[in-house]
């Protein structure tokens, strides 16, 4: 039987994860919008690790639960799960728009531009 206070510290852990994840695609963001496209892409791939453990933390309880444990829903359990979701749509979008900073750039540079 899984506790409910162990289905909380799995949120938590989603969170923490997630929110690592999230700084680091913010970060690349950034780093992106500066010119700076292979620390924007490192930054993605480093947000990915994070993401990959908090999957390996949902996935505990998804196990537990196929094998037949009754688990309880808390409301930081949700909140893991949203925060993950969202971080995952957010990898996404700053992928896109790291691939669009970089065309801009390579406009930029044959119309001689300087920003």
């Amino acid at each position: 039987m899984v506790s409910r206070e162990d289905i909380s510290m799995t949120g938590f852990a989603i969170v923490a994860y997630a929110g690592d994840a999230k700084t680091a695609l913010l970060k690349a963001l950034d780093n992106a919008r500066d010119g700076h496209f292979e620390k924007a892409r490192e930054l993605v791939k480093d947000s990915n690790k994070s993401i990959v453990d908090a999957h390996n933390e949902q996935t505990k309880l998804l196990s537990k639960e196929a094998d037949g444990d009754d688990l309880d829903v808390t409301f930081i359990m949700v909140h893991g799960q949203d925060t993950l979701m969202t971080t995952m749509m957010l990898k996404d979008q700053v992928s896109y728009f790291i691939d669009e900073y970089e065309r801009i750039a390579k406009i930029e540079a044959k119309l001689g531009i300087n920003q």
